[in-house]
């Protein structure tokens, strides 16, 4: 049985992830599901501007940016842009807890700016879900 949330690839291990979320509990549920996922390269920003930060700080650009939608000091779609105006080619998965239409228009902005977007999910997600829309980025 191929089930995607019970192995890693030898390819997941070697990749590398941001969390930008100001919410301490989903930093930690999604970092616990992207190591039972294989990353174990994991980064985590509170805030679209410490994600920046972070992301200058980093060896390499990340494969992933998970990227909540709602955030203080400066929200999700003020970071997509930026990772546009700094040609990010690795996949962004949005997330949020409210708002559904808002995160529509978050991910239709990021398309526009050329990102590449790999989902849209509202929490909590399934580790089986962030799994099937990860693997998308090997498609």
């Amino acid at each position: 049985m191929n089930d995607p949330t019970r192995a890693a690839s030898p390819q997941a291990a070697s990749k590398l992830a941001l969390v930008v979320d100001d919410d301490p509990f989903s930093q930690e549920i999604f970092t616990e599901m992207l190591l039972s996922l294989g990353v174990t390269d994991i980064h985590t920003a509170a805030s679209g501007r410490l994600g920046l930060r972070a992301l200058a700080a980093l060896p390499r650009a990340p494969d992933f940016v998970i990227c909540d939608v709602y955030m203080p000091d400066m929200d999700g779609i003020e970071f997509l842009a930026e990772l546009a105006k700094r040609a990010y080619q690795g996949g962004v998965i949005l997330v949020s807890g409210l708002d559904i239409t808002m995160m529509a228009i978050a991910q239709q902005v990021a398309i526009a700016e050329g990102l590449k977007m790999l989902g849209a999910l509202t929490k909590p997600v399934p580790l089986a879900v962030l799994a099937e829309v990860m693997a998308q980025a090997d498609r």
